[in-house]
Parts: C-alpha cells; structure tokens; sequence
C-alpha cells in the first residue's frame, strides 16, 4: 500500500521552490538558525520570489518563515516546532544590541560599516554596566583582571556565535568585521517614532537585551567547539529558564 497521499497534490509554485537548486542551501540555512539578507543576494532573492509559498511549506513544521520590515528572512519555530531550538545566552544577546546600535550610528557610514573587534569590546564595556556584564561571565566575579579577561574572551566567542547566524560578516583574517541589517532582529522596541539608536542606548544600559523572540532554530553545529566550558552552558541554561513565562 503507498504511503503517499495523492488526493493532495504539491502546488507547482511550491515544486519550482523545492526543485530549486538554491533551496537546500536555504533551507539548511534557516534551519539552523541563520538569517538570510540582501547580502546573499541568489538566496534572498529566491525567499522573495517564493515567501509565499515557502510560508505553507515551513508551516506544516509548526514554524513560520518571517520576513522583517528591514528585508531579511528567518524561521521562528512556534512552541510546538518539528525541529530543534535554542536560546541565546544574556551576553550573546546583549552584544546583539551593542552591533544593533553600531549600525545605527554614524560611524558606520564613516567607516563604510566596518568594526574591529577592539572597537566592539570598547563599545560593550561602555555602554553596558560593568557589574551587569561580569556577572554574565560569573555569578560570583570580583572584579579580578582575569575576570575582565575572560569577559573579552566571551564577547569574542559571541560574535562567533552571531556571525553563524548572519548577523556579521568577517573580513579576511583580521579583527574586521562588517555589521549587517539582520541586527535588528535585535531591535523590534526600536520601531517607533523616538530616535531609534537613543532607543537602543536606553535598552542596553537598563538591561533590557532580551531577544523578543525566545527561541530559534539550531543546529548541533551552531555551538559545537565555540566554547566547552560548563559555566557556559550554565549561564545559557539560567537565562533560558527566565524566560520561561
């Protein structure tokens, strides 16, 4: 007996989406958890041509394919998702909002939208409260020099981290990087009639670096060999259960 059901038949827009050559690259793409821009040019194209259609594919795994007001495309599984998600640790998600505010700034047309790493530590550490960050590294930090040392090292493996899901592009071998308009997945407070990077200040500096959207699709690769240490994975494992409604 055949397990396919014919009286549903593929819709031909949908085939052409799936028949595409591009469609298996995008589609492991946003399964594990990348988001996809004008910067990839072919692929983004195809999301435009097909939304639609793509829309009803994603949906049957109880995720919904967003498109942002800004343009660029991601899954965001719904609480009953066929595949698996994950949460961003705090830091993870507050250096989101630090680039977010990068972008916004006037720099950025200064330096054609380039950062150094060294410039992003410098931003992360002013704009946010010391206290705030260091206890993101460790719960019972002191202040000590080498707490301030790992506190660099895990905003390095945060862009890691954020530059799989598209949110940077890396230049060559050096510190560079470009910021990318897929930040503001960071930013949806900041939509509104108030001057968005005075906004995006206020978040950082009062905490609120909360990704809207809890979870996202991953990958095993997503945090394979970034980083192995158990505190880590406590922390993600802490901020995950608050925010647990």
């Amino acid at each position: 007996m055949s397990l396919i059901n014919s009286e549903f038949p593929l819709p031909l827009r949908l085939a052409e989406a799936i028949a595409n050559p591009l469609f298996p690259r995008i589609d492991t793409a946003l399964r594990s958890g990348r988001h996809i821009s004008a910067d990839d040019f072919e692929q983004h194209s195809m999301l435009m041509e097909f939304h639609g259609e793509l829309e009803i594919f994603y949906s049957r795994y109880q995720v919904e394919l967003i498109k942002a007001p800004e343009g660029f495309f991601y899954l965001r599984p719904r609480p009953s998702a066929d595949i698996g998600t994950t949460v961003l640790s705090e830091l993870d998600m507050l250096v989101g909002k630090v680039l977010c505010y990068l972008f916004l700034s006037p720099d950025r047309l200064a330096s054609e939208g380039v950062f150094t790493m060294g410039e992003l530590q410098e931003e992360v550490l002013s704009l946010a409260d010391e206290k705030q960050l260091l206890r993101m590294v460790n719960s019972r930090s002191g202040g000590t020099d080498l707490d301030k040392k790992k506190l660099l090292e895990k905003i390095r493996t945060a862009m890691r981290r954020l530059k799989r899901l598209g949110m940077v592009t890396s230049l060559g071998n050096s510190d560079k990087f470009r910021v990318n308009e897929t930040v503001f997945r960071f930013a949806a407070d900041v939509r509104s009639d108030e001057d968005p990077r005075v906004v995006q200040l206020r978040m950082i500096q009062e905490g609120e670096a909360i990704f809207h959207d809890d979870e996202m699709p991953s990958s095993d690769s997503l945090f394979d060999d970034i980083e192995g240490d158990l505190d880590e994975e406590q922390l993600e494992l802490e901020v995950e259960d608050d925010l647990q409604p």
